[in-house]
């Protein structure tokens, strides 16, 4: 699915959607460069999944945990950054494993040094169309989902 023209308050929208549609075990990988709104996506996407206070970008803890709810059921959602590894080690696996908890939602941005662990996860590509609006396209199994509502 692509989205076109996306301004900050267009991009939330697309994100609280798209949790609308999340199940727990589900794992989404956000792609884009410095700046694209990945951080905003999932802040917005939190929100929506009931995540009460502040929604931070975890690039120096590398992951936290929040809890939220989906369905009318507690969830945690996590979200991870990658970005300041440069590969995962067999030790830092088992670390990563923890968060891609089959009843947790969680959201990774900077994914590429996990992505051999993660099984079908819906992708989210950002990118700046304009200074002020953005680019989304979104593939795997939530596009699905998406395209019914």
């Amino acid at each position: 699915m692509e989205f076109e023209g996306l301004d900050e308050r267009a991009l939330e929208a697309l994100a609280a959607r798209l949790a609308s549609r999340l199940e727990p075990g589900d794992v989404v990988v956000l792609a884009g460069e410095v700046g694209a709104g990945k951080t905003t996506f999932v802040r917005a996407a939190a929100r929506s999944l009931g995540v009460e206070g502040r929604v931070t970008s975890p690039t120096y803890q590398i992951a936290r945990g929040y809890e939220g709810e989906t369905n009318g059921r507690p969830v945690t959602v996590n979200h991870l950054d990658l970005y300041r590894l440069e590969e995962l080690e067999d030790r830092d696996a088992l670390e990563i494993d923890d968060y891609l908890d089959p009843d947790a939602i969680t959201f990774v941005e900077w994914a590429d040094p996990a992505l051999g662990l993660i099984e079908s996860p819906t992708v989210v590509r950002i990118s700046h169309q304009t200074p002020s609006t953005r680019r989304v396209s979104v593939a795997g199994p939530t596009a699905e989902r998406l395209r019914g509502c």
